[in-house]
């Protein structure tokens, strides 16, 4: 493999613990595992998706779940969330191997640049949703990166944490790969599955 296309949030960034909790206590000023729980199943399919839901269920403004997914990015500019385990032995590996790290995000670039830099993670490209792609499980960003580095589909592999990244990677013909969050059940017939980023390095 010469290429590692990875999602953002969620992938090689560990955001769901705050995007969770946010979310939560949106919904109760001292929620339960229960209900971090119920929060954390639907995030793992699509935060926009889990936020309509949310607030449908407990009968909530879905404006107040909205403002504070957006403050949770703010909050990242002081306080930025950690990297997902193994995630810069990866990152190196792919640049020693001489491949380009490429990003695939939902994220509007300022918010993901933005959080890329808080950490100090260096990738070599990164295509955004806002910019005037389909989200996933559409594979315009992921054809656009390969176009872009004139890569063949072949040559990459690409990483999320939820099936629309595995399924968008299909659909341009890469392979794609699931990373796993222990306790949230996901469908994704026939993806191959880990649990670590490192379980990433055999199959550079």
């Amino acid at each position: 493999m010469r290429a590692l296309i990875w999602d953002l949030g969620g992938t090689l960034v560990d955001t769901y613990p705050d995007v969770d909790r946010a979310l939560a206590e949106a919904l109760r000023a001292e929620p339960d595992q229960e209900l971090l729980h119920e929060v954390a199943v639907l995030t793992r399919r699509s935060s926009s998706e889990a936020i309509t839901e949310l607030a449908a269920r407990h009968e909530v403004p879905e404006a107040r779940l909205r403002a504070a997914y957006e403050a949770t990015k703010e909050q990242w500019a002081r306080r930025p969330p950690a990297l997902k385990d193994g995630a810069r032995e990866v990152l190196a590996a792919v640049r020693e191997r001489g491949g380009p790290n490429l990003v695939a995000t939902h994220r509007d670039r300022e918010s993901a640049a933005a959080l890329l830099d808080s950490l100090g993670l260096e990738i070599d490209d990164m295509v955004c949703a806002p910019d005037g792609h389909l989200r996933k499980p559409a594979p315009d960003m992921v054809l656009a990166l390969l176009a872009r580095h004139e890569l063949t589909a072949g040559e990459c592999l690409a990483v999320g944490d939820r099936p629309a990244d595995v399924e968008a990677a299909r659909a341009a013909g890469v392979e794609g790969v699931l990373l796993e969050t222990p306790g949230i059940p996901l469908e994704a017939p026939g993806a191959r599955r880990i649990h670590s980023l490192r379980d990433l390095i055999p199959l550079l």
